[in-house]
């Protein structure tokens, strides 16, 4: 992202889908690397303590098995990349990044008493878009992909940019005497991305396996089960189920969770009892070195002594 990006040497680097869309609007291109960057961190944060712990995300665009079949996995990274992309291009345009768009507009509605509408919003409107665009180019999955994936890719991504929508809040700077805040100055902006990620892996977890299926006259996601409720806009959805991640599976993208840090006094997702699978774990005592006895010295330093202490270790058998 920060190098300039030209037609020749980087927009051939990307999917056949969006080729044009880089040709078009290479000034864009350092957002999107941003964003990028930034889904496959927050994807790996949100995992890290999980069997699936997305880790296969920095082969990105290689993906493996479980990112390319329709999983919940999937469902997840085609939101969360959605939302990601939406939200850097809204966040360079108000930053004056972009030539081609500025601020947000200003809202509708009269501000709160004792503020006014200022500032420079996030450009959300702009942001969804062109980001709709770049990303379901990609959710497409290539011309050999099932109908069935490709809805699926897209459904998933404007759930992704629909979180973020609902995410646009009001964001105020006080002015006045000594910090009065006799007035307010304030604007539309855009949560930090991890917010983002935190609600779509809510929707992770309570996701529906759909089908795709001839209703009337198109074809529509319907769940799975009969006795499931109906799809929504909001619903991430997926097409198969995923593997249990327990044991490495190449042909299903599972690495298994051998070797992996367990947390033995957990009761969640980390401890050693799920992350395991059962097989149980081995503990390693192991000395570290830290900072001790910190002491403040006049003027104007701290000094510390350097203390060793035993720490348990446990890692997944």
């Amino acid at each position: 992202s920060g190098v300039a990006w030209n037609q020749s040497q980087h927009c051939r680097l990307l999917l056949p889908e969006q080729l044009q869309l880089c040709r078009r609007h290479l000034e864009v291109m350092p957002s999107i690397v941003r964003a990028a960057r930034r889904t496959q961190l927050l994807c790996q944060q949100s995992f890290a303590s999980m069997r699936w712990n997305c880790s296969s995300i920095q082969r990105a665009p290689g993906f493996g098995p479980e990112l390319l079949t329709g999983t919940r996995e999937a469902a997840f990274v085609h939101a969360l990349a959605a939302a990601a992309v939406a939200q850097s291009i809204a966040r360079s345009c108000a930053s004056g990044e972009l030539p081609l768009c500025s601020c947000g507009p200003g809202p509708a509605e009269p501000p709160a008493n004792g503020s006014r509408w200022g500032g420079c919003g996030d450009n959300l409107s702009h942001g969804l878009q062109l980001g709709a665009a770049f990303t379901d180019g990609s959710a497409r999955g290539g011309t050999g992909a099932a109908p069935g994936l490709r809805a699926v890719n897209r459904h998933n991504g404007a759930v992704g940019r629909a979180v973020l929508s609902d995410s646009l809040d009001t964001r105020c700077k006080c002015h006045g005497v000594s910090g009065s805040c006799s007035v307010k100055t304030c604007w539309k902006g855009l949560p930090d991305l991890g917010e983002i990620a935190s609600d779509l892996k809510s929707r992770y977890l309570a996701a529906l396996k759909v089908t795709h299926r001839l209703v009337g006259s198109r074809k529509q996601l319907i769940p799975k089960e009969g006795d499931a409720r109906p799809v929504t806009e909001m619903d991430l959805v997926y097409l198969i189920n995923s593997p249990d991640y327990c044991t490495p599976n190449p042909q299903l993208g599972s690495l298994g969770t051998q070797d992996r840090p367990c947390n033995r006094s957990s009761v969640g997702s980390g401890s050693c009892d799920l992350l395991c699978c059962g097989r149980g774990y081995n503990t390693y005592t192991e000395e570290v070195q830290e900072r001790c006895h910190c002491r403040y010295r006049w003027c104007c330093s701290v000094v510390c002594r350097r203390c060793r202490r035993s720490l348990e270790r446990h890692v997944c058998k």
